[in-house]
């Protein structure tokens, strides 16, 4: 049985925790009164997104490749969160390298992050019991079918396990495959989320992470490139409406299987930019990019099930803009430097 309620404050583990979408989950969970311990090895993750956490007393940071044997306990700057005596209650399980431009130079830790990751981490879960969450992903529908956009969590995808970037996309089906695995034969408690495009403060810039380049672009006069071409359509949700339904299926008394987690708002992403310049007042002007092999056109989702737990994606498309504009333009010098 998990630990999940044992204790006042729980001690939760964040894998990938440095990383854009975890370092606002364990901001989330800080503010929420639990002690976060951030894993990560700054593959893809950035130092700076955790700055501010780093004076809380109840944020540890470790660094540490995933995909290597580890032993939590063996580190003295946990002493204060009792492991021997308390362990872990929850695991939030995001380390997984994602990144479009450079995603050739991560293949192999994408790989490994997929299969030997997840068996370090769900050994983890084993030994403390507790309740673990995996980060899973849109791409295990494929790219989307001719008909309908949307997918629900009972269709079954349709992955090429032999393309250049399958190390992610038919990983991240293995990484479901293992985490239901362990909850069939060790009686974990796992819970599942299909996390859809999301975007907002501290995405990677310069990595063709469309929103924040198209946004650095405009701010600067620039070009706003698009990669993908100019027919590319996608789904958008901004950063607090995603860290909130994770924590939401987390904390879920009752396991239904996987969750999707998403806009279900087809977009056409030339009007994006076209917002982004009207929002900046930019003089930048949209021009066609290559393609990248990370970069595809993928499904959009049917959200029933997450609104089954309560939640729906609350903040407007042109809100989480405007917010994300503030971000970058209070950033900008630092992160023109990058």
């Amino acid at each position: 049985m998990s630990q999940t309620s044992s204790f006042e404050h729980q001690n939760i583990l964040v894998t990938g925790g440095a990383g854009f979408i975890g370092s606002h989950l364990c901001e989330s969970l800080l503010r929420d009164g639990h002690r976060v311990i951030c894993v990560d090895n700054f593959s893809t993750g950035e130092a700076k997104n955790i700055e501010t956490l780093l004076q809380n007393a109840n944020f540890r940071f470790i660094r540490l490749d995933v995909n290597q044997p580890f032993e939590l306990e063996s580190f003295a700057e946990l002493a204060a969160f009792k492991l021997p005596y308390q362990g872990i209650q929850q695991i939030y399980h995001l380390a997984c390298p994602t990144s479009i431009k450079n995603f050739d130079q991560f293949k192999i830790q994408t790989l490994l992050s997929n299969s030997l990751g997840n068996y370090y981490i769900l050994e983890l879960a084993k030994k403390y019991r507790a309740r673990i969450l995996l980060g899973s992903s849109s791409v295990v529908y494929g790219e989307r079918q001719d008909g309908t956009p949307l997918v629900g969590e009972e269709e079954k995808g349709i992955v090429d396990h032999l393309t250049p970037r399958a190390c992610y996309d038919e990983g991240k089906r293995f990484s479901e495959t293992m985490f239901e695995t362990y909850r069939q034969v060790h009686s974990l408690e796992i819970r599942i989320a299909r996390i859809f495009r999301t975007f907002g403060p501290r995405m990677p810039l310069f990595d063709g992470q469309l929103i924040p380049d198209f946004i650095l672009n405009a701010l600067d006069g620039k070009d706003l490139i698009m990669y993908g071409g100019r027919e590319f359509r996608t789904s958008l949700s901004y950063i607090t409406d995603v860290i909130d339904g994770i924590v939401r299926i987390m904390e879920a008394k009752e396991y239904a299987g996987p969750v999707n987690l998403g806009s279900d708002v087809d977009l056409p992403l030339e009007d994006v930019a076209n917002k982004i310049i009207a929002l900046t007042g930019s003089s930048s002007v949209i021009v066609d990019g290559e393609n990248f092999e990370f970069l595809s056109e993928l499904a959009l989702p049917r959200i029933d099930r997450a609104k089954e737990l309560g939640w729906f994606p609350l903040v407007r498309l042109e809100d989480g803009l405007k917010q994300t504009i503030e971000y970058m333009k209070a950033n900008k010098l630092l992160l023109s430097n990058v």
